[in-house]
């Protein structure tokens, strides 16, 4: 299950990444494919086999973005979630053992590179939507039931 939800900062990055493969990324590989296609034989050159490969998967990964961004809805900040744990909030947790989390709550295109976002659609996300300060969470994970509180809820 993939949420279609993005906050306005992963949407703007998502689109950001869309531009510089489309202006920049692209038509810089596809000057080196014709360059090393005008080499001669393309069966034996690295340069070329190397650089068609890298233009298949830029090519990839615009058709994925462009569906992507027009599937997707931004969802912004609103008033009425203040003291609830909704999309997009900073959450801190900590458990019986004493151990603390921090993280925000953002969508399943959002979380690749960082260690401090968690995907909607993941367990934990779903256990905490509309919680407040002071309430116990309880997230069931493979090894059994673990319960956190929630320390802190920020937007």
């Amino acid at each position: 299950m993939k949420t279609n939800l993005i906050t306005r900062e992963g949407f703007e990055l998502l689109q950001k990444e869309l531009t510089h493969l489309w202006k920049v990324e692209r038509p810089e590989t596809t000057r080196k494919v014709s360059w090393a296609a005008s080499l001669g034989d393309r069966s034996e050159n690295a340069d070329y086999q190397y650089n068609k490969k890298r233009l298949r998967e830029i090519d990839r990964r615009v058709r994925y973005l462009t569906k992507r961004l027009e599937d997707i809805k931004v969802i912004d900040y609103n008033a009425q979630q203040a003291g609830k744990v909704f999309f997009g909030a900073w959450v801190e947790l900590e458990n019986e053992e004493g151990e603390h989390l921090k993280f925000k709550i953002v969508g399943p295109d959002e979380i690749f590179g960082r260690n401090d976002y968690i995907s909607i659609d993941s367990p934990m996300a779903r256990a905490l939507l509309k919680k407040e300060i002071d309430d116990e969470a309880v997230v069931s994970t493979p090894s059994g039931e673990k319960y956190w509180t929630v320390l802190s809820i920020k937007y």
